[in-house]
C-alpha cells in the first residue's frame, strides 16, 4: 500500500483536515519509524509493535489526536511517550524552526530508537526536538507548554501536566479507553471533552 493512499484514506474519512497536519503526514514517512520486519506493513491503518511491549499508534488515532491538538508554528509542545518517534517528528514539522518539542520516553531502548529515527529529519540537530529519558507523568522543571499530547493511557490526567500547561493551552491525552481534550481556562479551571472508543498502551511510570 502506498503512503499517499493511507493519507487520502484518512482525509476521506474526515480524520485529517488541517493543511499543516496533512503536510506533516506527507513529509514524515511512517516507514522510517517502524521496525525492519514491519516495513511492508508501515502504511496499514493499524498499530504495529516497536518492541519493549509498546506500539507505534494507528495512523487514524494519531491523525485524530493531532487534529484535536492543532499544533502551530512556534509553539512549545510536550510529547509524552516518544515511542519510535513518528508523532514527535510530525509535531516538530508543525512547530517549525522557532518551535520546540520536548519528547519524554521512559524506556531507554525506545528513547534511542526515537533519536535515531527523528535524526533522519535533522530536527534534533536543529534544536527543534529534545528527547528526555524520564517518567512522563512528573513535572519538567521550569517549562510551561502551549500544548501537551500523550501516547499512553493512565486512569486520570497527571496533575503535573495540568500545572505545566499555559493558560489558553490545550492538552490531548488518552484516559482509559478514550481521548480527553482539555483547554486550560484559568490557573485551576479546565474545559474538558471526552471521545470514547480508543485503545492505548498503558503509561509507564516509575
Amino acid at each position: 500500500m502506498k503512503y499517499e493512499f493511507l493519507i487520502n484514506h484518512l482525509i476521506s474519512l474526515g480524520y485529517l483536515k488541517t493543511p499543516l497536519i496533512i503536510e506533516a503526514f506527507r513529509k514524515i514517512d511512517r516507514k522510517n519509524f517502524v521496525l525492519p520486519e514491519y516495513k511492508r506493513r508501515a502504511y496499514e491503518d493499524t498499530a504495529l509493535p516497536i518492541g519493549f511491549g509498546q506500539t507505534i499508534s494507528q495512523p487514524l488515532t494519531v491523525a485524530f489526536m493531532l487534529e484535536e491538538l492543532q499544533p502551530k508554528k512556534g509553539e512549545i509542545i510536550l510529547d509524552v511517550g516518544a515511542g519510535s518517534g513518528w508523532q514527535t517528528a510530525m509535531l516538530a514539522y508543525c512547530v517549525g524552526e522557532k518551535g520546540k518539542v520536548i519528547a519524554i520516553e521512559r524506556i531507554p531502548g525506545l528513547a534511542d530508537m526515537a533519536k535515531k529515527n527523528i535524526a533522519k529529519y535533522n530536527f534534533i540537530e536543529k534544536g527543534i526536538v529534545e528527547i528526555r529519558l524520564a517518567d512522563g507523568s512528573r513535572r519538567i522543571a521550569g517549562i510551561e507548554f502551549d500544548k501537551i499530547i500523550a501516547a499512553a493511557a493512565g486512569e486520570e490526567i497527571p496533575e503535573a501536566w495540568k500545572e505545566e500547561l499555559k493558560i489558553g493551552g490545550r492538552m490531548v491525552a488518552p484516559v482509559e479507553n478514550g481521548i480527553v481534550v482539555m483547554d486550560k481556562i484559568s490557573e485551576d479551571e479546565f474545559k474538558t471533552k471526552k471521545y470514547p472508543g480508543f485503545v492505548f498502551v498503558p503509561l509507564v511510570r516509575e
